[in-house]
């Protein structure tokens, strides 16, 4: 096992070959100025290892890993958002809308993200300054 698994940091699994998923992951770095997430694409080994099949037959939601808790879809992308810390824990108070109303436009989102946002025809690939924050 990988040893940055180790070291317990949450990870967030993504689509890499999604634009907006890659976008996300871009803001994601620039605004986790202590480092405290990792990442990894929903194809790879890591994802395989730790999500189980049924989350990665659904490759339309981030997903984040913290400490064996798997959280899917708004409610991934709100934990992420806490993480971040500063203006961005504002968003926490749409913990109060009901999940199924988050997940619902969520969901019209990601069914037309590539449409939106592109398709990459490759991963995404970490710079080697963002190297130590990807697993495979």
């Amino acid at each position: 096992m990988n040893t940055l698994l180790t070291k317990e940091k949450p990870i967030v699994f993504f689509d890499g070959y999604c634009g907006l998923c890659n976008w996300f992951v871009d803001f994601i770095l620039k605004q986790d100025r202590n480092h405290t997430l990792l990442f990894a694409p929903l194809q790879g080994p890591t994802a395989q290892a730790l999500i189980g099949v049924m989350d990665l037959s659904y490759l339309e939601s981030v997903i984040l890993y913290d400490t064996g808790q798997i959280y899917r879809r708004s409610s991934a992308v709100l934990c992420v958002l806490k993480y971040l810390g500063g203006f961005w824990t504002i968003f926490a108070v749409l913990a109060i809308v009901p999940t199924s109303w988050r997940n619902a436009l969520y969901d019209i989102i990601a069914k037309r993200r590539y449409r939106w946002f592109g398709k990459k025809e490759i991963c995404r690939l970490p710079s080697p300054k963002e190297r130590h924050l990807f697993l495979p």
